[in-house]
């Protein structure tokens, strides 16, 4: 099983920023790795007020430590103000902080102090295959990723609740928005687009609101980690690509109960859809969980001839076909775009049951392909 200690091994003694969405398992992870730290939790009602209040206390009981534990600040967003007091204890008291939040937005936007450099910045994923013992694709499908979730026989209950109680209420509290119901319709909308190219123009018009509009939704879903581009690779380009990027949400699961999916079962329409972005999920915690953080991009030519995943500057191409019969017509976007550029390797992801290779192409179920990420002989 994956450690996910091992993702802070390189942080040395050093101050950090850990990020990740509501539920991947921040508070969690940090008492197991830091029992013995000095922790404040900004979602107590109490601790928030008072240090919201009067962030200068916050300074006098770190200077009031005799032990000098490390010290774990819990969602640091909710008062950007304490990242002064933060700084001048790195500096001056050579404090080690910890600061775990859902949402990097508000920080960005207070344009408050963000420590000169001088607090590294991780991010925490929903479960990857790597860390599940017996790991269970179509449960993984169904429920997504987010542990709570993963591990529950209830899990369409817990995403009702996730979405209704984080998504929309606390994302429209967060970005003052003036309507809930424009904000649910945008968030079923961009569901719709999950895993596909987005169209401003044509989202716009489904929500009623301006293409600025949406482009600032977008925006609040990346910055509040819930979803991010995937860009065109257009390096040197010979053939006309397709210039607009994909939007992925971080959590397949989440993508399920907005778009009211039911029960994905295998070979089904709805398990193409939810396989791809499961693998893009993987590739993604991957770049960051080894360190490599790679670039992942997609390329796709106005003639449609497509490859869904580029890694790096075109070391790795990837297609992801949820078939078990993978034959010629499944080639054309790897072969295409080999004929431009040069790659370390060609894969297609399926759900064949053995490896094989045809020329230039591996095809590799997903297994084997999950095994080659993870024990990073890939890229």
């Amino acid at each position: 099983m994956l450690e996910r200690l091992q993702h802070f091994e390189d942080a040395g003694n050093e101050s950090f920023f850990l990020w990740g969405a509501r539920q991947t398992g921040k508070s969690t992870l940090l008492k197991s790795l830091f029992p013995h730290s000095l922790l404040f939790d900004l979602l107590l009602s109490e601790e928030f007020e008072r240090l919201k209040s009067n962030p200068k206390v916050f300074c006098e009981i770190i200077l009031a430590d005799t032990e000098k534990r490390i010290v774990i600040i819990d969602e640091i967003q909710r008062i950007p103000e304490l990242l002064n007091e933060v700084h001048w204890l790195i500096v001056n008291q050579g404090t080690r902080f910890i600061l775990s939040g859902s949402s990097p937005r508000r920080i960005l936007r207070s344009e408050t102090n963000l420590l000169g450099g001088r607090a590294l910045r991780y991010e925490l994923f929903p479960l990857v295959s790597a860390e599940i013992p017996d790991f269970d694709l179509i449960k993984a499908l169904n429920s997504g990723l987010l542990p709570k979730h993963y591990l529950s026989t209830n899990y369409k209950r817990l995403l009702a609740a996730y979405i209704g109680n984080y998504l929309k209420d606390e994302l429209v509290r967060e970005a003052q928005l003036r309507s809930l119901s424009i904000f649910t319709r945008f968030l079923e909308a961009a569901a719709f687009s999950n895993g596909e190219m987005v169209n401003y123009s044509n989202i716009a018009t489904d929500t009623g609101v301006s293409s600025n509009t949406i482009k600032s939704y977008f925006q609040i879903l990346e910055q509040t980690l819930l979803g991010r581009f995937v860009p065109v690779f257009q390096k040197r380009p010979k053939r006309r690509v397709i210039q607009a990027p994909k939007f992925y949400f971080f959590d397949v699961g989440i993508v399920n109960h907005l778009l009211k999916r039911g029960t994905i079962e295998y070979k089904s329409e709805s398990f193409g859809l939810a396989f791809e972005h499961f693998i893009y999920q993987e590739l993604y915690a991957h770049s960051h969980y080894s360190g490599k953080d790679y670039l992942i991009s997609y390329w796709r030519t106005a003639s449609q001839l497509e490859v869904d995943f580029v890694l790096g500057i075109h070391e790795v191409i990837i297609e992801v076909k949820a078939s078990d019969r993978i034959s010629s017509r499944h080639y054309g976007g790897l072969k295409a775009f080999m004929e431009e550029y040069k790659v370390k390797k060609a894969i297609i992801v399926c759900t064949e049951i053995r490896p094989r290779k045809v020329g230039d192409i591996w095809v590799l179920p997903w297994k084997n392909f999950l095994e080659q990420l993870w024990s990073n002989q890939l890229i």
